[in-house]
């Protein structure tokens, strides 16, 4: 039995098809998600989605969120679903420059700051594997 996954940004449904298996990078660690799979609802993390149809893998970055898993269908709700070989490791490396200069002598500056080191160095590293 397969997997409906449907991935959902702003703008846009970003994808939405039969798969069968899902790993996503959850705020914590990572998750995997087969067929029949118990239901949960998590928190995203910035990292890499994959998506197993057969044996292809589709590999994106994805900007934080939540999934949702129930009856065979896994509904994930980003910012931004960016397919790997899209992703701007000269951007993100900028980004992450200037947000180790951004002031941070305030929580919530401190948390801004956090949110846009840990975005770049996980476009970083999904960007250069």
């Amino acid at each position: 039995m397969a997997l409906e996954c449907v991935v959902v940004t702003p703008e846009a449904t970003a994808l939405e098809e039969k798969t069968d298996f899902v790993a996503l990078p959850l705020f914590d660690g990572e998750i995997g998600i087969g067929a029949n799979h118990s239901p949960l609802i998590g928190r995203l993390g910035y990292g890499e989605m994959r998506i197993k149809t057969g044996g292809k893998v589709q590999s994106f970055y994805v900007d934080g969120g939540f999934v949702q898993v129930a009856d065979n269908v896994v509904s994930i709700l980003t910012n931004r679903a960016v397919p790997i070989d899209q992703i701007d490791v000269a951007a993100a490396k900028k980004q992450l420059s200037e947000a180790a200069r951004r002031p941070a002598n305030t929580p919530q500056l401190m948390q801004i700051r956090d949110r846009l080191v840990m975005q770049a160095r996980a476009q970083i590293r999904i960007g250069q594997s």
